[in-house]
């Protein structure tokens, strides 16, 4: 069995930063990449509500690397591909609201938070067989995520 990474990619550790992580989420890669590289520099509140408003299918999010057979969405002004990714979205809402948290026992004002390092990478791949007929099998990968968040106080 694979041992799972638990350090962080960065180690930032001034006394106005807070971070959160979580790994193996069963989430697409190439989603939970996109919305990093989106909410990358951008306040925790706004990230926040921006994310709340996906799940909603209100807001898309711009996709820049993964665009093949992507569709143009109405409400983005810079770029025309996006989607909705709904389930990376949800998990993002559950990191940045724990970092918040985090945030807040720490000390630090919650109101003036920024993502300065966010983060996306491909997990563990779990195996698997899809029975097919005549006895035969396909195998079948699971792909996991690991995503981390670190958030800086500024004043």
């Amino acid at each position: 069995m694979a041992m799972v990474r638990t350090k962080y990619m960065t180690e930032m550790k001034a006394e106005n930063t807070a971070r959160a992580m979580a790994t193996e989420l069963d989430i697409s890669p190439k989603h939970a990449i996109e919305i990093a590289t989106f909410l990358r520099q951008m306040n925790a509140d706004d990230a926040i509500n921006y994310l709340s408003q996906v799940v909603a299918l209100k807001k898309p999010i711009p996709f820049h690397r993964f665009t093949r057979n992507v569709a143009h969405k109405h409400g983005l002004a810079k770029w025309p591909a996006g989607r909705y990714p709904t389930k990376a979205a949800q998990e993002y809402l559950r990191l940045l609201t724990s970092v918040k948290k985090n945030a807040e026992y720490i000390g630090l004002d919650i109101a003036a938070l920024t993502i300065v390092h966010i983060a996306a990478n491909r997990g563990r791949r779990f195996t698997g067989f899809f029975p097919r007929a005549m006895g035969r099998a396909t195998p079948k990968r699971r792909e996991t995520v690991n995503l981390e968040v670190v958030v800086r106080e500024v004043s």
